[in-house]
C-alpha cells in the first residue's frame, strides 16, 4: 500500500517559519510521499516561497509540487519554483516525476490547472480573444496533463497520480458560491484525468469546498485545500493491486 499525503493553499510567508515542520517531520511515520497542491505562499514572491522551502527541506519522503494562482500574483513564479527545486521539490508544470516508493513506480503528473467551468455551464473559445485566450489557456493545461499521464504509463508507473490546482470536478466544489465555479475549476481536467486514466486525483483551490468528489471516468477526486481537511496533511492509501482507500 502506497500512502500520499498531501496538502494544498497553505499559504505561507515571512511570520509562518515553523508552522507546518514540526508535522511534516513526522511524515516518515505516516507517507510514503508528499503533495503539494499549490498556493503555497500568499503573493508568490521569492521571500515567501523561501519560508515554504525551509518547512519541506530534507523530509524523509519526496515531495511533488504544482504551483497556484497566488504563486503567480508577483509575476515570480520561476523565482518560487527556483526556491522549492533548490531543496529538492520536484515542481511540475506540464511534465511529471517517477518516484520509486519501495520498488514501486509512482509517477505524479502535475499541472496548475486553470478555470472555465463544467459540462452545460462552461466557457469556450468563442468571441473575443480574451474569452478565446482564456479557454485556450485551460485546454494547453489540460492536454499538457493528458500527455504527463500517458508519458507515465508508457514508463510502466504502477500508480499514477494527477496534481492540480484547480478542480477538475463539481464535486469538490460544494459549499463555494456556484457563481464562482467556473474560476474554480475545468471539466478539461476531468477529462484529461479520465482519457489518460490515473488512480488519485488531487487539487486545492476551493477553501468552502469538500474534500470527496469523483469523475466521471470513476477516478477519485480530493480536494487537498487546508481550509478543507484541517490539518497539516490528508493521507491517502493506494494499492499497487487497484484496492484503494480513504
Amino acid at each position: 500500500m502506497i500512502r500520499v499525503a498531501a496538502v494544498g493553499d497553505i499559504h505561507l510567508g515571512p511570520g509562518s517559519e515553523g508552522t507546518l515542520r514540526p508535522a511534516f517531520e513526522t511524515l516518515g511515520h505516516h507517507a510514503d510521499l508528499l503533495l503539494l497542491a499549490g498556493d503555497l505562499t500568499r503573493h508568490g514572491t521569492a521571500e515567501e516561497a523561501r519560508v515554504v522551502a525551509h518547512e519541506v527541506a530534507g523530509l524523509p519522503v519526496p515531495v511533488a509540487a504544482v504551483l497556484g494562482n497566488h504563486d503567480y500574483q508577483s509575476d515570480q513564479e520561476a523565482a518560487v519554483t527556483e526556491e522549492l527545486a533548490r531543496v529538492g521539490v520536484h515542481v511540475l508544470e506540464g511534465d511529471s516525476v517517477v518516484l520509486d516508493i519501495a520498488g514501486t513506480k509512482v509517477g505524479v503528473a502535475g499541472t496548475k490547472g486553470f478555470g472555465g467551468g463544467f459540462a452545460g455551464r462552461c466557457a469556450s473559445e468563442f468571441g473575443e480573444p480574451e474569452m478565446k485566450s482564456f479557454v485556450r489557456y485551460t485546454r494547453r493545461s489540460a492536454d499538457s496533463l493528458r500527455q504527463s499521464l500517458d508519458a507515465l504509463r508508457a514508463a510502466d508507473c504502477v500508480l499514477r497520480i494527477a496534481l492540480t490546482h484547480f478542480s477538475p470536478v463539481e464535486d469538490t466544489l460544494a459549499g463555494e458560491p456556484r457563481e464562482i465555479y467556473p474560476f474554480l475549476g475545468s471539466y478539461l481536467l476531468a477529462e484529461a484525468v479520465d482519457e489518460a486514466g490515473a488512480d488519485l486525483a488531487v487539487h486545492g483551490h476551493a477553501h468552502a469546498g469538500r474534500e470527496h468528489g469523483m469523475t466521471a471516468g470513476g477516478v477519485r477526486v480530493r480536494n487537498v485545500a487546508m481550509p478543507v481537511i484541517d490539518r497539516a496533511f490528508a493521507v491517502y492509501h493506494l494499492s499497487p493491486n487497484g484496492h484503494s482507500r480513504h
